[in-house]
């Protein structure tokens, strides 16, 4: 029976330092599960609730899940750089983990401005001929963020989860529903939930879970 181990926290060697990354798996892991958190310059970092939610649902459906820190956060080295060196980063792990587990397959989460990444390292994978299995985005940042900027969010393929909260005061659901229609993208909404699902990790759990079983 599958045993989940207690959660480590590594070092790994980066683009431009070192990269702070959490750990949570199980004893018989089957694929890798990256998992990226909010924005840094907002206080975003690994141990974010949604971004923790995400990991350990994930290794419970049998994933080493990796949650790095971005630039600047923690014990991961560099500055903030809008999504390219976080993408650049998030690659580095990925090399680091196949090199662990081998030729597994790859699952990338993400959370806001981590979901922004995630697209990002989906395209950068596609283009290389080594797709991820799926892709979960929860918060997406998309479109005009207030105090942000503006996100130009990749296309990502058509089995992605998407799930945004009805009332997310951060990024409005209009910015996703925008994004995802000319990718005939479905996005699953959760009534009365804010940008960091307060109260309603539970249902992000089991919409995940459920997708997954389908």
């Amino acid at each position: 029976m599958s045993q989940a181990l207690p959660t480590e926290k590594l070092s790994l060697a980066g683009p431009v330092g070192a990269i702070e990354v959490l750990r949570d798996t199980l004893d018989d892991a089957h694929g890798i599960a990256l998992v990226a958190h909010p924005h840094p310059v907002f206080g975003g970092a690994n141990t974010n609730k949604v971004a923790h939610t995400l990991a350990r649902t994930l290794r419970d459906l049998g994933y080493c899940a990796l949650r790095p820190n971005f630039r600047g956060v923690g014990g991961t080295a560099g500055s903030h750089d809008n999504g390219g060196g976080e993408t650049e980063d998030m690659l580095a792990v990925l090399d680091w983990a196949r090199g662990e587990y081998g030729a597994r397959p790859v699952v990338l989460a993400g959370f806001s401005f981590g979901a922004f990444v995630q697209a990002r390292v989906a395209r950068r994978l596609a283009d290389a001929g080594r797709p991820a299995k799926r892709l979960v985005l929860v918060g997406t940042a998309s479109g005009f963020v207030e105090g942000a900027r503006q996100y130009d969010t990749e296309a990502v393929a058509a089995d992605t989860i998407v799930i945004h909260g009805s009332k997310d005061e951060t990024v409005p659901l209009e910015n996703v529903l925008a994004w995802a229609e000319p990718l005939e993208l479905p996005v699953t909404v959760v009534a009365g939930a804010d940008h960091f699902f307060h109260a309603r990790l539970h249902i992000l759990r089991d919409i995940v879970v459920r997708a997954w079983r389908e």
